[in-house]
């Protein structure tokens, strides 16, 4: 079994966080979103991942690459690295990594986080990961037939089809046949919104008689910017509290400090006169005193002090003071 993860550009809504790290490379509770989403497709798919193959911006480094390596090296598996030097969509981006585009393989977009419990029909030509909505017209939805089988895909719809989202998850029995169709997009030059589409290479497909099945997830996480991001973070940090993960480092040294859980507290965090939580992340080798935070994100090293944080994301190696009355403030930074 593959995993193909593109991961695109680095993006404009999360800035100024994306200056630097790759949205996809932004940690949730300690650890990296995309290696969070290729831990939880491994756990659902329930076999070995023989390679992850991801597909990522030209400017992305040295540093990225390695990251990626090791995401894929933790799971077993073989890392591939393709390149997607311009971007015109979904369709592309995947034919990007076409040398690996062989066998059974699940293809996931790396800006989305997911929950779920379903065993993965593997008679079906493919699955579609989906999750019920309650406003399906903000998303591409799945018609079903009565025997469960999609017979549709549809762009935002304004009368109501289904109130079942397209997540951004795709299982192949064998993604060849995929590739095949994705080709023929592009020699044809076929293009919608300026971009080539995967659901132009799926609905080839179900022309040609596959079957194609939903995969209903129960929890649907969401990257796209600050706020969701925040709010997947504190999402995912109750899931974890709740399966028993451990997530507060035993080297965190805690003066005169509370922590209301659940929280994530990396290593080497320096805790003076704070109080901490609900629904906190603090990446490796943070301090924080004389501050309140709740429901935030702080990446790795930064140094926060006098702060009262609610709703808050700072990213890494950055200085807080919340009396500050000198600063340096860079491109695309938000004080509110």
């Amino acid at each position: 079994m593959k995993i193909i993860v593109p991961m695109a550009g680095r993006g404009s809504r999360l800035r100024p966080h994306t200056l630097t790290v790759p949205k996809p490379l932004i940690p949730i509770a300690g650890k990296p979103i995309v290696h969070r989403l290729v831990e939880d497709i491994a756990k659902v798919l329930d076999e070995k991942i023989e390679e992850v193959a991801f597909i990522i911006g030209v400017d992305f480094g040295e540093k990225v690459e390695k990251d990626l390596i090791r995401i894929a090296e933790s799971l077993g598996a073989k890392a591939s690295i393709y390149y997607q030097d311009k971007p015109l969509g979904t369709g592309h981006a995947i034919m990007c990594a076409k040398d690996s585009l062989e066998g059974p393989a699940v293809i996931a977009y790396a800006d989305t986080l997911f929950k779920a419990d379903f065993s993965l029909d593997k008679d079906a030509d493919s699955v579609i990961w989906v999750k019920q909505v309650e406003n399906p017209n903000a998303y591409g939805v799945v018609k079903l037939n009565e025997k469960n089988q999609i017979t549709d895909l549809v762009e935002k719809p304004e009368e109501f089809v289904s109130d079942l989202a397209v997540i951004g998850i795709y299982y192949f029995k064998d993604v060849s046949v995929l590739k095949e169709e994705l080709q023929t997009v592009l020699d044809e030059n076929i293009i919608r919104g300026g971009e080539y589409q995967i659901n132009d290479g799926i609905e080839a497909m179900k022309q040609k008689g596959l079957i194609f099945v939903p995969g209903k997830v129960d929890a649907w996480m969401d990257c796209g910017n600050k706020d969701v991001t925040v709010e997947t973070n504190g999402r995912i940090l109750k899931f974890l509290h709740q399966d028993g993960e451990k997530l507060i480092s035993d080297s965190v040294k805690i003066t005169n400090s509370e922590i209301t859980e659940p929280c994530y507290i990396g290593e080497n965090v320096v805790l003076e006169n704070a109080k901490i939580g609900p629904n906190v992340s603090i990446g490796d080798g943070c301090v924080v005193k004389d501050s309140t935070i709740k429901n935030s994100l702080i990446q790795n090293f930064s140094d926060i002090k006098n702060a009262n944080l609610d709703n808050a994301m700072i990213g890494s190696y950055a200085k807080f003071n919340g009396d500050f009355t000198s600063i340096s403030i860079g491109d695309y930074s938000v004080l509110e």
